[in-house]
């Protein structure tokens, strides 16, 4: 604050009292030399200059507490615009600050306007807000809600830009507590939070978190995922941490959903929709890739196509609702069998399924094959109330021995599949 100047006497009231005392003084010694009667002169002019210096000391002291109070609320004045200035100073220094932590969003936007699939968002996202909150001991951890179950599962989990074991896949309390209220969560110390207890939360994960950032992920009130931020040290994070991870939350939420969207129309444009698996186009590009990759490395694989026996007349019996609830049974049942890495199950089809067994022997292939018909044999399905039973033929082809090409190989498997209808159907056949 400004200081107050000392106080000091006027110069203007000493002359004034010097030139009335000065005169004075000239009267006395007159009176006390020449003439004694001057006395009463000298009397009556002290009285005067008595009285005046009385008058004129009240107007100087009530100039004086005028003069103060003027200062006094000078100093006031003062200081309330030193106050004021120190306050747009702070406003204008949190001002550059958000223009600098905007700036650095634009580069999130640019990075999220670039990926079109989950994945990659998912990792844009989570190395950009690394980047946003560059220090190494916090811990950046995504979770996106799985609509069927309604829970979470965790997706990314970083620090120091490696990756994170997290023990709690599903989340821990705080995790649940803002899914559960859909409102952001800013922890300075766990130990010291009344809201959560500390030793619950110590047995579930074994990383010792004193202070936490978590924002819901939110769309139109529908919750994509939980973007959290963790530290080992307390007070770590401050509030305006939190606006910013707020501000993050809303653009990520966004290009989370763009991206799930775009990935379910990708899927529906590769997959059947009645039944889930693959579609022939997509099979086709697999198997273009399959062909060099199995001749750099001198492997072979096998191509089977499985073909539903007696299908129309399972439709003209019980009707097309029942035919397509063989062709999802077909289709859970081949998902099932040929569940190993790599294998490709598609509809290739009507009532024709298939499958692509890379880096399989045709023997293998065939065992694999048989085993699936003997399995669908003994499966009984309910058919409008009606237990009854289906049966599948199958055709076995193998790359190289069989075909050179992709068309080669599929039409090698639809001969084979061909025969075994025309040997009595619910048998494999091998391409010669």
């Amino acid at each position: 604050m400004i200081q107050k100047p000392k106080q000091r006497l006027s110069r203007y009231f000493l002359f004034f009292v010097a030139s009335l005392l000065v005169p004075l003084a000239g009267f006395f010694i007159y009176a006390v030399r020449f003439d004694v009667r001057f006395f009463f002169f000298l009397s009556v002019a002290l009285s005067v200059n008595v009285t005046v210096l009385f008058l004129f000391y009240h107007r100087l002291k009530s100039k004086k507490a005028s003069l103060k109070l003027q200062r006094e609320e000078y100093f006031e004045k003062a200081n309330l615009l030193k106050a004021d200035l120190e306050k747009e100073s702070a406003a204008i220094a949190a001002f550059r600050e958000k223009i600098v932590s905007y700036s650095q969003l634009k580069g999130l936007l640019e990075a999220l306007g670039m990926c079109l699939t989950l994945e990659d968002t998912v990792n844009s996202l989570c190395k950009e807000t690394v980047a946003l909150f560059d220090s190494r001991d916090i811990t950046v951890i995504l979770y996106l809600v799985d609509h069927l179950s309604g829970g979470i599962a965790i997706v990314y989990a970083s620090r120091n830009h490696h990756a994170v074991n997290i023990k709690m896949k599903h989340g821990d309390i705080f995790d649940r507590w803002c899914l559960k209220t859909l409102q952001s969560l800013y922890i300075e110390d766990t130990r010291s939070d009344f809201r959560f207890d500390v030793e619950k939360v110590d047995d579930e994960d074994m990383r010792r978190v004193r202070s936490l950032l978590s924002v819901p992920l939110l769309v139109h009130n529908k919750t994509v995922g939980i973007l959290r931020l963790d530290s080992q040290l307390p007070g770590r994070f401050t509030e305006e941490d939190l606006r910013f991870l707020k501000t993050i939350g809303d653009v990520a939420a966004v290009a989370i959903e763009n991206a799930q969207l775009y990935d379910r129309v990708e899927d529906l444009a590769i997959r059947d929709s009645l039944t889930g698996l693959f579609l022939r186009r997509y099979l086709m590009e697999r198997v273009a890739e399959e062909i060099p990759r199995h001749l750099r490395r001198d492997k072979g694989m096998a191509f089977i196509m499985f073909d539903l026996d007696h299908f129309k007349s399972y439709n003209d019996r019980f009707g097309h609702p029942a035919g397509d609830i063989l062709l999802k049974t077909m289709a859970e049942l081949l998902k099932n069998h040929f569940s190993d890495p790599g294998n490709l199950v598609c509809r290739y089809g009507g009532e024709e399924f298939c499958v692509l067994m890379p880096e399989c022997t045709k023997k293998e292939a065939a065992a694999r094959a048989n085993s699936f018909v003997e399995l669908v044999e003994k499966k009984d399905i309910v058919l409008r109330r009606e237990k009854t039973s289906i049966s599948v033929s199958a055709g076995v082809a193998w790359f190289p021995d069989d075909a050179k090409t992709r068309e080669e190989l599929i039409q090698k498997a639809d001969t084979a599949l061909y025969e075994a209808k025309k040997q009595g159907r619910n048998r494999v056949c091998l391409s010669p």
